[in-house]
């Protein structure tokens, strides 16, 4: 190779590899710059919690659904939902209460209500409580909740039979879907029944009769 053509590759190498190298990286960086972001976003997008994942929810009609404990991510999917009251059949001091729901159910604009029941002795005056908040607006968007649904599927199984006409074998199907009462809930309901001149007199019957 003589001395021009020596020069000459040399500025081949100065003029033609460096920019053929210059733009493979640039194309490298531009493919992570593109999707490194979007990597990201996926990996922090937040779980949408559903008004229907609460541990035992179950909807009787559009105003009206009973469930255990919810979260507030699910209350919050409540709100969005169109809920406007939320009725706690439970205390406050219980294991597994949420702390502060009282503030997080004003904080998303619906009502807040505590029928606080024990669970030992369930009675006619705790019944008698919770209907007449009920009907204070009876059209109003309502979950009823406790614990795991016990409870507040007993007190709703009673509110639909005595003031919404919903047929008993019906409410018991809904009501057994949950649980299946234990004696002394059994005895409750019966009580609560016949103060308003009713008997647990159905085909599903059974379950609460013991």
């Amino acid at each position: 190779m003589n001395k021009g053509e020596l020069e000459a590759a040399k500025r081949w190498g100065a003029c033609g590899s460096a920019p053929v190298l210059h733009s493979a990286l640039s194309v490298l960086l531009l493919t992570i710059m593109v999707w490194l972001p979007l990597g990201r976003a996926q990996d922090a997008a937040p779980v949408q919690a559903s008004r229907t994942d609460i541990i035992n929810y179950i909807a009787y009609s559009e105003s009206l659904a009973s469930s255990g404990q919810p979260t507030p991510a699910q209350l919050e999917a409540q709100a969005a939902a169109g809920v406007q009251r939320v009725v706690y059949l439970a205390f406050a001091d219980h294991d597994t209460s949420l702390l502060n729901e009282d503030r997080i159910v004003r904080s998303l604009g619906m009502q807040f209500v505590q029928v606080p029941v024990l669970w030992e002795r369930p009675s006619v005056a705790d019944f008698r409580a919770f209907a007449a908040l009920m009907q204070e607006a009876s059209e109003r968007r309502t979950l009823v909740h406790c614990q795991v649904n016990w409870r507040a599927s007993s007190f709703s199984f009673l509110y639909r039979v005595i003031f919404n006409d919903v047929p008993m074998d019906d409410a018991v199907m809904d009501l057994t879907s949950i649980w299946t009462p234990v004696e002394h809930w059994r005895r409750f309901i019966v009580e609560v029944l016949a103060t308003y001149g009713m008997a647990p007199d159905c085909e599903f019957c059974d379950a609460l009769r013991g």
